[in-house]
């Protein structure tokens, strides 16, 4: 049945499982800083990854219900798991009763779609959460586009605790970003471009770049899904008219509110309040 939604225009919601979201955040308030955003992180249920495919897909619905109750017409799950475990279901059996003229939207395409103009070797390597990697979204997203490239992943499940426990810059984390990175290169040494299929990793480009390679392409997906949003709203007016648009961005989190203040204003490098919310 369908639920008694505010109709008036307002943010446009962006929500994670963590911190891992504000590198998306961050990168679509650069292209398109006009908006007004919330941002929910589920810091308290921190990480989705290791989680079933049904816990995930419970998780993600609450917070994309409660995003829409607080105004929200579209909603962007910054959260690769989230987007390979419940994006397409809650597009095909929720929005057309919650709403069928709200939107939600994922990561994972925007990435995929850059990805054919990236790669000279046609083999691709995908780092990323088991969840993520069970799911095989990025092999079933880049073959649909482009059928002739090879695809290796490789599950990276101490890397989101690295950032949302502030461990980003200690020598643990180099073990743990040296073994894997050498792992995926490992099942194919063709590889010449990596994704960084979590919005958590980003945080941890400097010690990635460390142990990479040269010359291999390392894709970080803010930029891409920035710009795919802004192509989307362009395409879209009638979203568009739907977001309001006083520039200014609104924090939430099922977590304590002075640790995420904490870690999130080191991320963004501002700092910013953040109210409690519960999805429960």
């Amino acid at each position: 049945m369908k639920q008694n939604l505010p109709l008036l225009p307002g943010p446009i919601g962006v929500f994670d499982s963590g911190y891992g979201g504000l590198t998306i955040l961050s990168k679509i308030r650069e292209v398109l800083p006009q908006y007004d955003y919330i941002y929910l992180g589920d810091n308290a249920r921190n990480p989705y990854g290791t989680r079933s495919f049904e816990i995930v897909y419970e998780f993600t619905l609450q917070a994309v219900n409660k995003l829409f109750e607080m105004g929200c017409h579209l909603v962007i799950l910054a959260c690769n798991t989230a987007s390979a475990k419940a994006l397409r279901t809650i597009q095909i059996n929720d929005l057309p009763h919650l709403d069928p003229q709200r939107r939600v939207l994922g990561v994972i395409r925007p990435t995929v779609e850059c990805i054919g103009n990236l790669t000279g070797s046609r083999h691709v390597g995908v780092l990323a959460t088991a969840g993520t990697i069970k799911s095989e979204s990025y092999p079933l997203e880049i073959h649909k586009l482009f059928p002739d490239i090879t695809v290796s992943g490789e599950a990276c499940p101490m890397w989101v605790p690295l950032v949302e426990y502030n461990e980003a810059d200690s020598r643990g984390a180099d073990y743990f970003i040296q073994k894997h990175i050498n792992a995926l290169l490992c099942k194919d040494p063709k590889i010449d471009t990596i994704v960084l299929g979590c919005t958590h990793y980003p945080l941890l480009l400097p010690k990635i770049k460390q142990f990479m390679p040269d010359g291999i392409n390392i894709v970080s997906q803010g930029e891409y899904v920035a710009n795919s949003l802004k192509d989307y709203l362009y395409r879209h007016p009638e979203m568009d008219s739907r977001c309001t648009k006083k520039g200014k961005c609104h924090f939430y989190t099922t977590e304590a509110e002075e640790k995420f203040t904490e870690s999130a204003s080191a991320f963004l490098e501002e700092t910013i309040s953040v109210q409690h919310i519960s999805l429960e």
